[in-house]
């Protein structure tokens, strides 16, 4: 049986989209994102309901890291990464942008935290910074 195509095929939920795209796990975490303002429609912000079509572009904030990408192909379905990968395609300025940060990532020192358990003597020693002697 041949199904009848309707106008809204060629357009998806926005929360739907990227969760098909694998930017987000769930549709939860993706509705949530768009919630808070970490993607954006157009250079707007929008609702999880609102619909993704071809040639849009989309802000999302992850993290450290700030994306453009530009939707090439529509599905409401997750799939396997290759395919996912083919539905959008990243700005260049955002590639260089995203290496940018990471590089500045990178140059970052390196914190090392002690997590052992403290031994008496450093317990002696915090308790009386404590008190102020």
């Amino acid at each position: 049986m041949n199904k009848a195509k309707t106008p809204f095929e060629d357009k998806v939920r926005i929360d739907k989209w990227l969760w098909a795209a694998r930017f987000y796990k769930t549709r939860q975490l993706a509705v949530k994102a768009v919630e808070t303002g970490k993607v954006s429609l157009n250079k707007q912000s929008c609702k999880p309901a609102s619909t993704v079509k071809e040639g849009d572009i989309l802000a999302i904030k992850r993290g450290y890291h700030d994306m453009q990408v530009v939707v090439l192909g529509i599905s409401e379905q997750r799939g396997p990464a290759p395919i996912a990968q083919q539905l959008y395609d990243e700005t260049q300025a955002s590639k260089e942008n995203r290496d940018k940060v990471s590089q500045q990532m990178a140059a970052q020192p390196k914190i090392d935290f002690d997590v052992r358990k403290p031994d008496k003597r450093s317990v002696r020693t915090h308790r009386a910074l404590k008190r102020g002697e």
